[in-house]
């Protein structure tokens, strides 16, 4: 583990390079005391040589540093930036990593909120090397993000679906998610991505296959810190069936 990583308090491993490791090695030379980015840079090659050899995984650290940069791009979409969604990433992070890690991660993000960042380039990187279920969680985060101030601008869906597409997230999946966020009279059905006028049968496949996607189990891999997320829109997709069968009257 890096000295970088050990400040932080979390393994990285994929966005140590690339794209994204530009960006979190300028930003950490400025929140990290005594850190310059000529450190940052010699601990990536470090890393290059030690793990040249295997592919880089998805670890804990991995998943925060993208949360970190992509919630920068959404708060700043719309042009202004509310200290209600900055609570939000805020209040996040320490419920998922505790506040020491959370205060560390949260320097961090204070650093990305003021440099320009391309939303493509980073999620071009987090494609290669993240599963779907976690860009999945990715986009859940976002969403929790922009509803914080209790008002969604158009820009920041835009800007969310925008990442969405970068990290082959598809539409389906991208209402599904937004409907977990946003009521509206077919939303039930909107998160298990079906229509209104689907048959019972076919509400309950459709239900089964949601489960599946949905399942916590697919980001333990990615720690215990992670999978509160995960159960919410596990939870989301159970609270939908179960309004759908009352409305219909299946057992």
């Amino acid at each position: 583990m890096s000295n970088f990583s050990k400040w932080l308090g979390a393994g990285i491993g994929f966005t140590f390079g690339g794209p994204i490791g530009a960006i979190l090695g300028f930003v950490a030379a400025t929140v990290v005391d005594k850190f310059t980015n000529e450190d940052f840079v010699k601990e990536q090659q470090k890393y290059q040589k030690d793990f040249q050899q295997k592919r880089a995984q998805t670890l804990s650290g991995d998943f925060e540093i993208s949360l970190l940069i992509l919630a920068s791009v959404v708060i700043k979409a719309d042009g202004k930036v509310d200290e209600r969604e900055l609570n939000f990433v805020r209040s996040q992070f320490v419920g998922m990593y505790g506040k020491d890690r959370a205060n560390k991660a949260f320097q961090l993000f204070k650093g990305m909120m003021k440099k320009q960042v391309s939303s493509r380039q980073v999620c071009i990187q987090i494609r290669q090397h993240m599963p779907h279920s976690s860009r999945l969680q990715l986009i859940h985060f976002l969403f929790g993000i922009a509803k914080a101030d209790e008002y969604v601008s158009d820009i920041e869906v835009d800007e969310i679906r925008k990442i969405a597409g970068y990290l082959y997230v598809n539409q389906y999946d991208f209402e599904s998610i937004k409907a977990m966020f946003y009521k509206s009279s077919d939303s039930a059905y909107k998160i298990l991505e079906v229509e209104t006028s689907v048959t019972d049968s076919e509400l309950k496949t459709a239900y089964r296959k949601m489960v599946k996607k949905y399942h916590p189990d697919k980001l333990i891999g990615l720690g215990d810190e992670h999978l509160k997320g995960a159960k919410e829109k596990f939870q989301r997709i159970q609270e939908a069936y179960e309004a759908i069968k009352k409305e219909r009257g299946i057992s």
